[in-house]
C-alpha cells in the first residue's frame, strides 16, 4: 500500500492517538467523537508493518548464540506525552510478558512480525468474600488473601502481522499475558494514558489461582467467560525488560 511521502505512518498514528485520547470518555459513556477517532486510530494501526518503523524482523536465537543474563524482552521508546505512550516491544523466542494490568488505561497492540498469543482477563466486580463458594487451590496462606482478586477469563488468541490490532480498555480485556509463539516477535504498543505510579497507574502482576471446582473438570477449548481467582504477585524474577534504540521515523507532537 502506498505511503504518504510527506508524513510517515508512525507520525500519523501518533497524531491520531493524541486526538483520540486527549479527552477520553467517562466510564460507561463512549461518545460518538471518541468512537470515530478510536476507529481511525485502529485503522492506522492495522496498516503498520515492521518496515514502516525501519525494524528488521529478528531470527530465532540458538542457545549457543544467546548471551546469558540478556533481557527476554526489550522496548524501543518512540514517544510519550501526558496523554499516551508509544513504543515497540520485542520478545525473544519463548519469552513472555507476564499477566499484568493497565489501571484506567486504553491501549492498542499491533504485531509487526512473528506471532504472539494473548490471553485476556477482566477484573470482576464480585467481592472476594462473596464471589462464590469455590476457593483457590492450593489454599492460600493468610498473608496472601489481601492480594487475591476475582477476574473473568475473556479470550485467548494468536496474532501475526496480518492480524488486526488487539484493543484493551479500562474495563474490557484490561489484564493480559503476551507470549512469543514459534520464534521471536515484536509489536507496536500504545497506552493511554501512560503508566504513572504517582497517579495510581502502576503495573501489577498476577498469576491465575485455579478454583477447586475447576480442577476436576477443565474445558480449555471453551471460550466462554468464567470467573476465576487471580493472585497479585511481585514482578516475576525471570522477566525483565531492557531498552533498545528506535531506528524508525522521528515523531513530533
Amino acid at each position: 500500500m502506498p505511503r504518504d511521502n510527506m508524513t510517515s505512518l508512525v507520525q500519523r498514528i501518533a497524531r491520531q492517538a493524541l486526538v483520540t485520547f486527549k479527552n477520553p470518555p467517562s466510564v460507561g459513556d463512549s461518545s460518538k467523537s471518541f468512537l470515530e477517532n478510536h476507529g481511525k486510530l485502529y485503522g492506522l494501526m492495522n496498516e503498520v508493518r515492521a518496515a514502516d518503523l525501519k525494524i528488521t524482523p529478528r531470527k530465532a536465537e540458538s542457545s549457543a548464540m544467546s548471551a546469558p543474563h540478556t533481557p527476554p524482552v526489550t522496548y524501543m521508546h518512540i514517544c510519550e506525552t501526558d496523554v499516551f505512550s508509544m513504543g515497540v516491544f520485542l520478545l525473544k523466542t519463548g519469552a513472555s510478558i507476564p499477566l499484568h494490568d493497565h489501571p484506567g488505561m486504553n491501549g492498542m497492540l499491533k504485531v509487526i512480525y512473528g506471532k504472539v498469543r494473548i490471553t485476556c482477563f477482566d477484573k470482576s466486580d464480585s467481592p472476594v468474600d462473596a464471589a462464590c463458594s469455590t476457593q483457590p487451590s492450593p489454599p492460600l496462606l493468610p498473608f496472601q488473601k489481601d492480594s487475591l482478586k476475582r477476574a473473568v477469563f475473556r479470550s485467548v488468541g494468536e496474532y501475526t502481522e496480518e492480524s488486526a490490532a488487539c484493543v484493551l480498555a479500562p474495563h474490557k480485556d484490561n489484564l493480559h499475558q503476551v507470549d512469543a509463539v514459534d520464534g521471536p516477535t515484536a509489536f507496536l504498543d500504545i497506552l493511554a494514558p501512560p503508566y504513572d505510579p504517582d497517579n495510581g497507574r502502576d503495573c501489577h502482576y498476577y498469576k491465575v489461582v485455579q478454583p477447586m471446582s475447576d480442577t476436576a473438570v477443565k474445558k480449555p477449548e471453551s471460550q466462554e467467560p468464567k470467573e476465576l481467582w487471580l493472585l497479585e504477585i511481585p514482578q516475576p524474577t525471570d522477566f525483565w525488560c531492557g531498552g533498545e534504540s528506535y531506528p524508525g521515523p522521528e515523531v513530533s507532537l
